[in-house]
């Protein structure tokens, strides 16, 4: 039985192993044009898509600002307070005549928006009748 010489194995092998490295990058090569063929339609369509919804995002923080004079909007705007987060205002219905009738939230929503979890869990709490009232002093500092 006839053994290779140990320098055709290893030719062998050597041959093998380069054959294996061009398919590979012959591969990685064909990949990277197939993305870079396709990533300008993708980037095009993912800034179309964030500027829809910066579009979108400003609009809304724009009506929230703009709502109390704003047709059509139901409560005195010298009675409310704007607070952002986790609601847009709270109203405080009858302040201008000096009496308190009502507190009121308000939550501003344009578009087809709707309510994020904790918009929604705050009014459950309200109907729920979780509210309290709390006063806080601080102690003053002692020397």
């Amino acid at each position: 039985m006839d053994t290779l010489p140990l320098a055709s194995v290893a030719l062998a092998i050597v041959a093998v192993a380069l054959l294996l490295f061009l398919v590979f990058r012959a591969g990685r090569a064909l990949g990277r044009a197939e993305a870079d063929s396709e990533l300008p339609d993708l980037l095009e369509g993912e800034r179309e898509d964030a500027v829809r919804r910066s579009r979108a995002v400003l609009g809304g923080l724009a009506a929230e600002q703009l709502a109390p004079w704003l047709p059509g909007f139901p409560w005195d705007p010298t009675e409310l307070r704007f607070i952002g987060k986790p609601v847009d205002f709270i109203v405080f219905r009858g302040a201008s005549k000096g009496e308190i009738e009502e507190v009121v939230f308000v939550e501003v929503k344009t578009g087809s928006s709707s309510p994020s979890r904790v918009e929604r869990s705050l009014r459950d709490a309200l109907r729920a009748g979780k509210v309290s009232w709390s006063e806080w002093r601080p102690t003053p500092p002692r020397n």
